[in-house]
């Protein structure tokens, strides 16, 4: 099957899922569109990565948590190679490691594997630990033998490898590896590709591995200027990064610049008593929220001391400037000097546990003039 003359990228999607359905290819979960797609066949493609070299010789690898991907994950595990698998839709951070208990059995790696195990047995992974990845592997909606390679159209796989880049987790030479149903192996004109579209070096089918010669370097990093503010609210890490490039003197313009971001504006400056801060109450707070440099630490242990806090805040990399402790609610206001930092601690502390409990971790945020009813102006909040 190949593309209409004059298509675009959204039309080889279109065409490319309504074959798949139509011929009846494509496996659970259907439909497939506005998915990457999984097809009959998925598991045996994937069994085509073990004769590849670079596989074989890899410690760290990343995969997606696409369906089609699963038999790849499955394999990183009876290897007993580290598999790290992003996080959905970036929002908790980037990395997920997934680690399955001592003595698993077959049956609990191939539980591990499904997105179910990758909930359950994965711990987050901070952008200060040193990740090396040594091969990636992603979905695809369409590739071409040439490597050039089309996305479901979020952009999450390039925007990944764009992070990894950042954190010097890869480099341009990480090779990347696709799986994919021999239909989704089409021709895909040149002048669809952006300098932020990843490219593929191995193709792997049910019925054969294409070894794409692409010497198209891959992205060399995050293109800002491609960055929405909406995304930046959305994905934590993505702010984290950007506070770090910022610092290192690098453009960081966002596509809508003139739009206020989270930890744009100057950090608090009074930090009320127990007595006067708010109870932690979920769902949003009335007025205008004002983006602060103070992160709200909550589900902490009945028993917790603020000095074990202040000892595993410090083990972390996280230790406020100052800090207000709500004991009988659990929970404990953490200042920073300014929101760069703020943002900095959050990061730090994904997956932060204390005794027995993982810590919820969020940005507070500064209630405006019209606080909620009976109470303050100008009060941190936690963010809902």
């Amino acid at each position: 099957m190949e593309p209409r003359a004059g298509v675009s990228k959204q039309d080889i999607r279109e065409q490319i899922w309504d074959y798949m359905e139509s011929r009846n290819l494509a496996d659970f979960p259907r439909p497939v569109h506005h998915r990457i797609p999984n097809f009959k066949g998925s598991y045996l493609a994937c069994q085509n990565i073990k004769d590849l070299e670079v596989f074989a010789r890899t410690q760290e690898v990343k995969v997606d948590p696409d369906k089609p991907l699963e038999g790849v994950r499955l394999l990183a595990l009876q290897s007993k190679k580290t598999l790290l698998v992003p996080t959905p839709r970036l929002r908790t951070g980037l990395f997920n490691k997934i680690t399955p208990p001592p003595g698993a059995t077959k049956d609990i790696l191939r539980k591990c594997a499904t997105s179910q195990g990758v909930r359950n047995y994965s711990t987050p992974v901070g952008l200060d630990s040193r990740v090396l990845v040594d091969l990636v592997v992603v979905g695809s909606v369409a590739v071409s033998e040439k490597g050039w390679r089309i996305g479901k159209g979020e952009g999450y796989a390039d925007l990944e490898y764009a992070m990894m880049v950042s954190m010097g987790a890869v480099s341009q030479g990480t090779p990347v590896v696709t799986i994919v149903h021999d239909c989704q192996v089409v021709d895909i004109p040149e002048t669809l590709l952006e300098d932020h579209d990843l490219t593929v070096d191995y193709i792997l089918t049910p019925t054969r591995v294409v070894t794409t010669g692409c010497a198209r370097p891959k992205p060399a990093g995050i293109v800002w200027s491609k960055i929405s503010c909406e995304m930046m609210g959305k994905m934590p890490v993505l702010r984290s990064l950007r506070c770090r490039e910022e610092q290192a003197g690098k453009d960081v313009t966002l596509r809508d610049k003139h739009r206020s971001l989270p930890g744009a504006r100057a950090a608090l400056s009074t930090v009320r008593s127990p007595r006067e801060l708010p109870s932690l109450e979920s769902g949003s707070v009335p007025g205008e929220d004002v983006p602060s440099s103070t992160v709200y630490v909550g589900n902490l242990p009945r028993d917790a001391r603020v000095s074990e806090l202040k000892r595993a805040l410090s083990a972390r990399g996280a230790a406020p400037s100052r800090l207000t402790w709500q004991g009988p609610q659990r929970g404990a206001f953490l200042h920073y000097r300014d929101p760069a930092e703020a943002w900095q601690a959050i990061s730090r502390l994904q997956g932060f546990c204390l005794g027995a409990n993982t810590a919820r971790v969020a940005l507070a945020r500064q209630q405006g003039a019209s606080g909620p009813a009976g109470g303050r102006a100008g009060e941190p909040h936690p963010d809902p």
